[in-house]
């Protein structure tokens, strides 16, 4: 099985869980599995120590102009998604890199920077239940999807608040290795779906 490049981005005030949770899933399906499908990392914009939103401070392994080519992209939320979603650097990366990925993935608000990259134009999404009348307002053109824990558009794949990223991330394993890893990684964290 192919080895996916699993690039997971971190920006200050980044929500914790929200990268933690499907760092912690693709690791874990690797040892589950008894073989590495993904290349799990970390990236940001610049490869400083950054802090997230509860304090938790944060080396990224790669800059985005340093890291391998991801296959998949993971864009977490949190308070700093509100910088992010304005970062020309970050846009254009995400923007440049689309076209490469096999799957571009938010998980919480980190769909406010899909979003404003062009990049849920007449799909159907999701993000955190706190923020539905300003993702409505934002992003006109995209059906929001409410109450659900991730809506799977196909090559993009939008997860609602926190917690979600990681029944989402099993999802991806199940999709990507199959029912059985994805049952061995969930029994591993002990976490039910």
């Amino acid at each position: 099985m192919k080895i996916r490049n699993t690039a997971i981005l971190l920006f200050k005030d980044v929500e914790v869980l929200d990268f933690a949770g499907p760092f912690e899933v693709f690791n874990v399906a690797n040892s589950a599995c008894g073989g590495k499908f993904f290349n799990v990392y970390t990236v940001a914009e610049h490869k400083d120590m950054l802090e997230t939103k509860n304090g938790l401070k944060v080396l990224p392994d790669y800059s985005i102009a340093s890291c391998p080519p991801p296959d998949i992209i993971i864009i977490p939320g949190g308070d700093g998604r509100k910088v992010q979603m304005n970062n020309d650097i970050i846009l254009h990366w995400i923007k440049d890199n689309f076209n490469r990925v096999e799957l571009m993935i938010s998980v919480c608000t980190g769909s406010f920077i899909l979003g404003n990259a062009g990049l849920l134009d007449g799909l159907n999404a999701t993000t955190h239940h706190d923020s539905y009348s300003e993702f409505e307002a934002a992003f006109p053109n995209t059906a929001l999807i409410k109450g659900d824990k991730f809506v799977d558009s196909g090559k993009i794949i939008t997860a609602a608040g926190v917690s979600s990223g990681i029944n989402m991330s099993l999802h991806i394993v199940k999709k990507l290795a199959g029912e059985e890893a994805a049952r061995k990684t969930a029994e591993i964290i002990e976490y039910n779906v």
